[in-house]
């Protein structure tokens, strides 16, 4: 793992609000790779269009406004994930 790398410093992630999160990502320091976080008793969502509402730099679900995940987009220069909320079940999708 390079310096700056995403499974350290660039991603934290609330771990009680999601059900899943897939993540495909490449840091600015050179590395990259992809992340799938599923739990046992994960339930399958439903795709949302709307947008991720952003509260204190955090992503968190539109609907119930609970914080899912933060991305340092400094440290990071490309992602794609999808991320399921866990009380509404909507599955949202996001990149840079």
């Amino acid at each position: 793992m390079g310096d700056g790398c995403i499974a350290i410093s660039a991603v934290k992630i609330c771990y009680a609000t999601y059900d899943r999160l897939e993540l495909t990502y490449q840091c600015q320091c050179g590395s990259g790779g992809s992340v799938l976080l599923d739990f046992e008793d994960s339930k399958t969502g439903q795709n949302c269009d709307d947008e991720l509402a952003v509260i204190k730099n955090r992503y968190c679900c539109s609907k119930d406004k609970e914080p899912l995940i933060t991305i340092l987009d400094k440290k990071v220069s490309s992602y794609e994930m999808k991320i399921t909320c866990k009380s509404c079940g909507s599955i949202y999708k996001k990149g840079k």
